[in-house]
């Protein structure tokens, strides 16, 4: 095991080849730290070189729709009204605090993520 931080995109390749070897590692053995570690540090490269943005929360709320096989009809409790969902989800209405608080609960995503900015679509 022969373990270092990773500074480069060489560096980040090998890392991966290197814990596609390790991958299937027994528990408990140098191979299974190793993975662990080259886990780590290949997260945080990751997320140092390559971030990933949230979604905007029209996006969050059609990508849980889609986990969790939700039509437009079943988010009218929440928001209320076919048209106004409608409305919401092709950005031609922005989301009210209550449309919010409601939808963070159905949807299971957190309020902060269902607040941030988007574009609306005249």
């Amino acid at each position: 095991m022969n373990l270092k931080p990773i500074k480069t995109e060489t560096d980040y390749r090998a890392a991966l080849e290197r814990l596609e070897v390790v991958f299937d590692a027994k528990v408990g053995t140098p191979e299974s730290d190793e993975l662990e570690i080259l886990g780590l540090i290949i997260d945080d490269y990751e997320n140092r070189y390559y971030p990933i943005e949230a979604p905007d929360p029209i996006e969050a709320i059609k990508i849980r729709m889609e986990e969790m096989h939700l039509k437009q009809v079943d988010l009218i409790p929440e928001i209320g009204g076919k048209s106004r969902v409608s409305e919401i989800l092709n950005r031609k209405r922005r989301l009210t605090v209550d449309m919010i608080r409601k939808l963070a609960a159905k949807l299971n995503l957190s309020a902060s993520m269902l607040i941030g900015e988007y574009q609306l679509v005249q």
